[in-house]
């Protein structure tokens, strides 16, 4: 089962106008909070955000790559807490995949926003945008944002023959 959902899930940036259930909105969460934790810190939080003002204005959090969200029912703004843990990084970004692979097992299609190290625009970072639209307090670092929804149009998961085997290596980097 795992492995057919990873063969046909795709980042989706076309979304059809319809709300996401509650209770696939709580499955998204459950999955996010059961994702592995480096010694089980789980310095993890998100904000669920579903109002459209919000979403239009989190779109703009980047000069590329993020202006999808906008259509998208929702975002999940994933944060961490480098205070708790040296790998938050690693255990928002777990956190993150949780969610993209709950949303394909829920019929939904999504898309990572990365955050963290991207810039808004000259004066300020992608992560104190979002930061101060959503009263994220500077004790938390947001990593990304997985914008969420039913897919606008069905996309194939990517062939076998793409895969780049040749970056495997078995038994020493030959």
């Amino acid at each position: 089962m795992f492995m057919s959902l990873i063969r046909k899930r795709r980042s989706i940036r076309k979304y059809a106008d319809q709300p996401v259930e509650e209770e696939k909105v709580e499955s998204l969460i459950e999955a996010a909070l059961r994702s592995p934790s480096s010694r089980g810190f789980n310095p993890w939080e998100f904000v669920v955000v579903r109002d459209r003002d919000f979403l239009e204005q989190l779109s703009g959090a980047k000069p590329h790559g993020s202006s999808f969200l906008r259509y998208a029912a929702l975002g999940i703004v994933v944060c961490g807490r480098p205070d708790k843990s040296d790998v938050w990084i690693e255990d928002c970004s777990i956190a993150s995949i949780f969610i993209q692979l709950a949303a394909e097992s829920l019929g939904l299609g999504s898309c990572w926003i990365q955050i963290r190290k991207r810039e808004h625009d000259k004066t300020r970072t992608a992560e104190e945008y979002v930061s101060g639209i959503l009263g994220i307090p500077a004790d938390r670092s947001v990593e990304s944002i997985i914008a969420v929804g039913y897919p606008l149009e069905p996309k194939p998961g990517h062939p076998h023959e793409k895969l780049e085997l040749e970056k495997v290596h078995h038994g020493r980097f030959a």
